[in-house]
């Protein structure tokens, strides 16, 4: 379903995973989608180790070529950016549209950032009972830029990539959010290094897998012309040095390893909430499905008293009424490790009385 975006009132876009946690060091973090137990210690040993070189100017020409050879493309199609965010609001700013689509539900800072850059943004909303899957007729062919995410937050669903090509048009950018696909095994369905497909632009991060966040690293893959066009709307040096040092890292073939075998695990412990979820079912409690993600959508009776006495029980779940397309009785639960999702079915239990 095709419909304009409100420009006041409605969801909060700005609502991130992060507020449900913030001063509240006692919490089972399940709200936030970066991977636990990061970032790794080789990984603090070489962000600590790039500090001496502080006194200079950062320079992203090695990290822009090892993120290139990463994804098999030249270096011209390669944007370092400050996070995916930063990504977000440089295409709002810098390309020329007319008519942005957002798919949703999905991570929302695409539209607030198009909508900032004083863009009427439309909104194509997936519907529960197609299990959010993407149906390209519902997208307006007059549509210049189409956002999607692969897998999307906050559904855990993963599009074929062949649907989401089938999106491209002459004169439309079609922007791809990936900021999850090192977390789905081999990474099926990425677009990203694909140059086939006119239009593409893909956006990865490294905060997710990586334990980034607070280091703020992630690029764009797109056609030389847009990525100096973006290019050309950063500030000088909008990258720090430990950021480009921590994007050199991550994309080597080590690091690449770790990533496949930590997507393997995420799979394991997802299927294990699940599992553990399906219990739930009497109740009315059900996980969408399949969920490809490193996090898993709820919908429940009562949802946010649900998310209320779980937070007395001490776990942060993330509220699913800021994202387009849902309401009230949604919410997000990261995927942890089995003890972790087995210590959160039991205070699941307690809450709904069992």
């Amino acid at each position: 379903m095709h419909l304009p975006a409100e420009r006041d009132g409605g969801p909060d876009l700005r609502h991130h995973g992060d507020a449900e946690v913030r001063g509240a060091a006692d919490l089972t973090d399940l709200a936030v989608n970066v991977r636990a137990n990061t970032p790794p210690a080789w990984l603090k040993q070489h962000l600590a180790a790039s500090l001496d070189g502080l006194a200079a100017y950062p320079d992203g020409r090695a990290a822009r070529a090892a993120v290139a050879a990463r994804h098999g493309v030249t270096p011209d199609r390669v944007l370092l950016t400050s996070g995916a965010a930063e990504a977000f609001v440089l295409l709002a700013r810098a390309l020329k549209v007319r008519q942005p689509v957002v798919v949703h539900p999905q991570f929302t800072e695409p539209e607030a950032a198009l909508r900032d850059a004083g863009h009427a943004v439309g909104r194509v909303l997936l519907r529960e009972e197609d299990g959010f899957q993407l149906s390209g007729a519902a997208v307006p062919e007059g549509a210049d830029l189409v956002v999607i995410g692969n897998p999307t937050n906050p559904t855990s669903v993963l599009h074929p990539s062949a649907s989401i090509a089938s999106l491209a048009r002459p004169g439309r950018f079609l922007v791809v959010d990936e900021a999850f696909m090192d977390a789905v095994p081999d990474e099926r369905e990425a677009l990203a290094g694909r140059t086939d497909v006119p239009g593409l632009v893909v956006l990865r991060s490294l905060t997710k897998t990586w334990g980034l966040a607070g280091l703020r690293i992630g690029y764009v893959l797109s056609d030389p012309e847009t990525i100096a066009t973006l290019a050309a709307a950063q500030p000088l040096w909008p990258v720090s040095s430990p950021a480009l040092a921590a994007a050199e890292a991550c994309v080597a073939p080590a690091a690449l390893a770790e990533a496949s075998a930590a997507a393997r695990q995420i799979t394991a412990d997802r299927a294990h909430l699940l599992d553990g979820i399906r219990e739930f079912a009497p109740f009315g409690v059900r996980a969408v499905e399949p969920a490809e993600g490193p996090f898993v959508l709820l919908r429940a009776p009562g949802a946010r008293a649900l998310r209320d006495r779980l937070r007395e029980r001490g776990f942060a779940l993330r509220r699913g009424d800021t994202f387009p397309g849902l309401g009230d009785e949604w919410l997000r639960v990261a995927v942890r490790d089995a003890e972790t999702t087995d210590r959160l079915l039991a205070a699941v239990r307690g809450a709904l009385g069992r």
